[in-house]
C-alpha cells in the first residue's frame, strides 16, 4: 500500500480546506468547528486517474478518457471517504 494523506474538503467549497496525515487528527478538527463536508484519503505523488487504473478500479474504454480534459476533472468513490455533517461522521 502506498503513502496517503487525508483531505478534507468542505459543503459548497472550490477548493479543499485541509490537509492531514492522520484520519483521527483530521477529524478531530472537523469536529471541533462542526464542519460539514467530506473527508477522503488521497494517494501521495499520484494522480486519483492514475490509481484507479492501478488499482484495477478504471480502465480508459475511450479515446476521451485519455485526454487532459477528462483526466483533470476525474475522480473515484473508490477512494476511502467519509462525510460529516456539523462535525458528525455521517453512517
Amino acid at each position: 500500500m502506498g503513502e496517503y494523506v487525508w483531505v478534507f474538503h468542505g459543503d459548497n467549497a472550490d477548493f479543499c480546506s485541509a490537509v492531514f496525515s492522520d484520519k483521527e487528527k483530521a477529524k478531530t478538527w472537523i469536529s471541533e468547528f462542526s464542519l460539514s463536508g467530506i473527508l477522503t484519503q488521497m494517494p501521495i505523488n499520484k494522480g486519483i486517474y492514475n490509481w484507479t487504473i492501478e488499482s484495477g478500479f478504471f480502465s480508459p474504454s475511450r479515446e476521451y478518457q485519455k485526454t487532459g480534459v477528462f483526466i483533470q476533472k476525474f475522480t473515484s468513490a473508490y477512494l476511502k471517504h467519509h462525510h460529516f455533517v456539523n462535525g458528525v461522521e455521517q453512517d
